[in-house]
C-alpha cells in the first residue's frame, strides 16, 4: 500500500470480514464472493479519496450488491439438477448446519433485487430506509420484495423446518436496477 489512499488498509482491515460476508450471502460461493469483494475494493481504491470522507462501508455494500447483480445478470441460469431429500427417522445432530446451508442456497434461488433485500435487511439488519437507499426503490417496494422473498425462503424451508408449507411463488422484481 502506499500513502496515495491513506486509511484505505485500515478500513480494509477493520470492514474487510463483514463485506466478505455480504459478497458471500449475495453470491453463495465463497470463491466468488472474495472475486466480488476484490472487484469492488479495487474499484474504491482510486476514489478512496472521495468515499473516505462519506460513508465507505455504505459504499462498499452498495457496490458489492450492484457489481453481484450485474455478474448475476451477464450469466446463464439453466435447470439446476437436486434430488429428493431422504426422509429423516431421527433427530440429526447436524440439522443447524444442513438449515444453514438451505438456509443459503435457498436464498441464492432468489431474483437478484430479492436476495439483496434478504441479504440487506436480514443479515445485515439494515433498516427498510436504508436498505431502499442502497437499492434505489421506495421503502413500500423493499417491504413488498421482503415479503414475497420471506414467502418464497419459507416454502423451500419448510421441508427442514417441519412444516406444512409448500408455496415457491416468486414476485416481481420492482428496485431499480443500474
Amino acid at each position: 500500500m502506499t500513502d496515495a489512499a491513506p486509511g484505505f488498509e485500515e478500513f480494509v482491515t477493520a470492514r474487510g470480514p463483514r463485506l466478505l460476508r455480504v459478497a458471500w450471502l449475495l453470491t453463495g460461493d465463497a470463491h466468488l464472493a472474495e472475486d466480488l469483494l476484490q472487484t469492488v475494493l479495487a474499484r474504491m481504491w482510486p476514489r478512496w479519496h472521495r468515499i473516505a470522507g462519506e460513508n465507505p462501508e455504505a459504499y462498499a455494500r452498495k457496490a458489492l450488491v450492484n457489481t453481484s447483480t450485474s455478474w448475476w445478470q451477464r450469466r446463464w441460469h439453466g435447470e439446476l439438477p437436486h434430488g429428493e431429500l431422504p426422509e429423516r427417522a431421527a433427530a440429526d445432530a447436524f440439522a443447524a448446519v444442513d438449515l444453514e446451508h438451505s438456509l443459503a442456497a435457498a436464498v441464492r434461488l432468489l431474483p437478484p433485487r430479492q436476495r439483496a433485500v434478504i441479504v440487506l435487511r436480514y443479515f445485515e439488519d439494515l433498516s427498510v430506509a436504508e436498505t431502499a437507499r442502497l437499492l434505489g426503490c421506495r421503502p413500500g417496494t423493499v417491504k413488498s420484495q421482503a415479503a414475497k422473498a420471506l414467502r418464497v425462503l419459507h416454502g423451500r424451508l419448510a421441508p427442514h423446518l417441519g412444516t406444512g408449507a409448500t408455496s415457491d411463488t416468486e414476485g416481481g422484481d420492482r428496485c431499480a436496477r443500474r
